[in-house]
């Protein structure tokens, strides 16, 4: 089979602090696009120092942000990093590898091995985590979702051996901010799906996610850590379930 070339697409917001590593474990690639939606730290900066393009464009959304990434790139395969994310070693030489003999699947599935402040968490449903990142964009595309997005693909797909790194969760204050954010994006896609806010949801959810996260996935494994980060879980349950009963409140307020 032919060899195929490889565009790195990332998209970023004031991450001045990590875009540097990402950038450097994908040194090897043919392309390195970066769609930054108006930083105001040096993440704009740095990014040129490492990638072929740059661009600036308002924040439309996480998938629609990715896949406009993905549009910007000038070959067909596609690695989809975040700004957070690093490239092992290990995951170069096989991707690099895979790509020099021509895939013969459309799309592959990487194992993130995920940090929560600084340590690496193997338990609470975080490991292995595997996520769809290595694609032929010419059969796949990420599907408009508002959170959680994913690429969704037609065509067979095998999964990677070795693990992306992935910089999670640096402080509590990070998560804090991060899970209103996505409890927001959530709750505005469950109403855009139809979904009703049950009371139901609003307190058994948030168990049912540490019963799974702490007991079923053996968070309890990682000690305090894990102990933490199951609660900050069911927080951010809870969050997401209790802005869908605001929005809900707000919209039957309006339309009386």
């Amino acid at each position: 089979m032919t060899a195929c070339a490889l565009s790195v697409t990332v998209i970023t917001y004031n991450e001045a602090a990590r875009i540097a590593a990402c950038l450097t474990s994908v040194a090897w690639a043919d392309e390195i696009v970066v769609v930054d939606s108006g930083s105001q730290d040096d993440t704009v900066a740095i990014a040129k120092r490492f990638a072929s393009k740059v661009i600036q464009r308002p924040w439309t959304g996480y998938a629609d942000q990715k896949q406009f990434a993905v549009s910007q790139a000038s070959h067909d395969w596609i690695l989809s990093l975040d700004a957070d994310e690093r490239v092992t070693e290990a995951l170069a030489i096989e991707i690099q590898a895979l790509l020099a003999s021509g895939p013969s699947y459309a799309g592959f599935y990487v194992a993130r091995q995920n940090f929560f402040l600084g340590r690496p968490i193997r338990h609470a449903g975080w490991w292995p985590d595997y996520t769809l990142r290595l694609f032929d964009r010419r059969v796949g595309r990420f599907e408009a979702r508002a959170v959680h997005e994913a690429v969704r693909l037609t065509g067979e797909t095998e999964r990677l051996r070795h693990p992306l790194l992935h910089d999670s969760y640096r402080t509590l204050a990070e998560f804090h901010a991060r899970a209103w954010r996505y409890a927001e994006l959530a709750a505005a896609q469950m109403r855009q799906e139809g979904r009703p806010f049950r009371y139901a949801d609003l307190l058994a959810r948030p168990i049912w996610t540490f019963f799974r996260m702490y007991l079923l996935r053996q968070g309890f494994r990682e000690g305090l850590y894990g102990l933490l980060l199951c609660g900050l879980y069911v927080y951010y349950t809870f969050l997401k379930y209790a802005r869908l009963w605001e929005m809900e409140r707000d919209a039957k307020r309006i339309d009386s």
